[in-house]
């Protein structure tokens, strides 16, 4: 297999003469000092000496040291071009003291030389990815024999490796802690793939949403799976009508668009039909009210998806877009969320039903919501003329906030001319026009764009332009979340880490690092730059 070049590699990777033969750092015997700092020098290391202890621990034995001599001059050549090759240096002497055994891999590493780009690559781009490794040394093997760089994971994929993965284990909490170390290791795939620039940006957070929604399905079995044990099954009621029964997961905010990051919470909102009456338990259950088996199923459900374990959390869960937000229950019937939204809803909770799908449980239910509020969230004609007003008024408070903290040019997501920025024209259009026009209701920003442009209230080329800036944007938002996985909007202010995100960015071609900086700085001020003009353009200087 041929090797894939990271996304932040030159072109044209300099040739082997080029560089000083590492080797010797390991092979030969009295090296003097100035030497050793000129190899690793060479190789982007700036703390030279702390690189070469990194090297003699990692060498060991006389025989292991051979190996490793052997694959020297791949793990130079990779950790070189990451945003910090020390970094990466530090991580390989973790990772090779995480319990491997260090002849066979290294001897591994010497047939399968993109590994070693693989590995390099994670090392020096995220510690979080690095800590994947460490703590799961073996995924080194998986790389290569599960087709790691060659294949995109398909929702089928990701569902079959969701039922790999259960099936392996019997008991409730192994099962649970089976799917955190299953999610685990997709995240590394996933963030591989970006990092090496194999996958789009598009493609990322495409695959991140699919495994989540996946793994929120399967934990809803589980824990239905549970409770059905416990208080037997749900049932029907007697006067159910033409109503699904049941309780529904809707994704909400990037989930429900289908454009998670690496590290977003992501937003649902519980809704349930429970005819009255109660489960219809067997022997050794307890028969309880099926308004109470929704809420115990809200309750649980909650608990998993969050629980801190050994393994990791699944998700930071967050609840506050559902029917009266904090104060409210963790789940909501039908009927009571479509009299909430009818009689008490508002302008940024219509915004919120832009995105909302059913991922989980009986999708029924959830699309009986969705489908009731139709008129609440798409208007009429007695408040059409107040969208823009509306969401501009919203975009205000945030950019206050943001001035308030210093952040108003930095916050990739709500910062002037930032994601929301963009989302906001998007959504304004569609709360103005989705009534008239319904095939613009489209969950996903990008595709939204598009069919906007069929009904004429985008131009070509706006839309082109925004989806450019909302592509860069959004591909800048995961590399600085990827570095620790911290859910984080923030450009760094120190110059150090601003080249770092630029090389994650794929900036460092046949560039320095510094050139790399100013290129980055540049296109991201042009993109906001841009949206903003386009946001006072449309929702600010046109009428409604």
């Amino acid at each position: 297999m041929t090797a894939f070049k990271p996304h932040a590699a030159s072109e044209e990777d300099p040739p082997a003469a080029r560089l000083p033969d590492p080797t010797p750092l390991l092979l030969a015997s009295g090296l003097i000092t100035q030497d050793v700092a000129r190899i690793l020098q060479a190789y982007g290391l700036q703390d030279w000496k702390r690189a070469d202890q990194n090297l003699q621990a990692m060498a060991g034995e006389p025989v292991t040291r051979k190996a490793l001599a052997t694959i020297l001059p791949a793990v130079l050549r990779s950790v070189a071009r990451t945003a910090d090759p020390d970094q990466a240096m530090n991580e390989w002497e973790r990772y090779v003291d995480s319990g491997i055994q260090r002849l066979q891999l290294f001897q591994y590493l010497a047939m399968v030389p993109h590994v070693v780009e693989v590995m390099g690559t994670a090392f020096g781009n995220s510690p979080a990815m690095a800590q994947t490794f460490i703590r799961d040394p073996l995924l080194v093997y998986w790389i290569e024999d599960d087709g790691v760089l060659r294949r995109r994971m398909t929702r089928i994929a990701l569902e079959a490796n969701v039922q790999a993965a259960l099936g392996t284990v019997t008991s409730f909490e192994a099962k649970c802690e089976a799917l955190r170390r299953m999610k685990r290791r997709e995240m590394l795939r996933i963030g591989i793939r970006d990092l090496l620039g194999i996958a789009t940006p598009v493609e990322t957070y495409t695959v991140l949403s699919d495994l989540a929604s996946v793994v929120i399905q399967a934990v809803y079995e589980l824990v239905s799976q549970e409770l059905t044990k416990r208080f037997g099954d749900f049932g029907e009621g007697g006067s159910t009508g033409k109503k699904a029964d049941g309780f529904s997961v809707l994704a909400m905010g990037k989930l429900g668009g289908w454009e998670l990051n690496y590290s977003s919470d992501v937003d649902l909102i519980y809704v349930y039909h429970a005819p009255e009456g109660k489960t219809e338990a067997g022997r050794g259950q307890t028969s309880i009210a099926r308004v109470l088996y929704c809420e115990t199923l809200a309750r649980e459900l909650t608990a998993v998806l969050t629980a801190p374990t050994a393994e990791g959390a699944l998700f930071r869960v967050d609840l506050r877009l559902r029917p009266e937000g904090m104060v409210g229950p963790l789940a909501s019937s039908l009927e009571d969320a479509l009299h909430y939204y009818a009689g008490r809803g508002r302008t940024w909770e219509r915004l919120a039903f832009l995105k909302a799908k059913p991922i989980a449980g009986n999708l029924r239910v959830g699309q009986a919501l969705i489908k009731g509020l139709t008129d609440f969230v798409y208007g009429n004609e007695e408040d059409e003329g107040q969208v823009f007003s509306a969401i501009h008024s919203l975009r205000s408070q945030i950019i206050s906030k943001m001035i308030r903290r210093g952040e108003v040019d930095r916050h990739v997501k709500l910062g002037i001319g930032g994601i929301r920025e963009i989302e906001f024209i998007v959504q304004a259009l569609q709360l103005r026009w989705g009534q008239a026009y319904p095939k613009i209701r489209d969950r996903q920003t990008l595709k939204a764009l598009v069919k906007l442009t069929h009904i004429e209230k985008l131009t070509a080329q706006d839309a082109r332009l925004l989806k450019e800036s909302y592509v860069f944007l959004r591909n800048l938002e995961n590399k600085l979340q990827m570095v620790h996985e911290f859910q984080t909007h923030l450009l760094p202010n120190k110059s150090e880490e601003i080249a770092k995100c630029a090389v994650r960015m794929g900036y460092l071609k046949q560039a320095t690092v510094a050139q790399a900086m100013e290129a980055f700085l540049s296109d991201y001020r042009r993109h906001t730059t841009r949206v903003h003009q386009l946001y006072e353009r449309i929702l600010c200087s046109s009428p409604s």
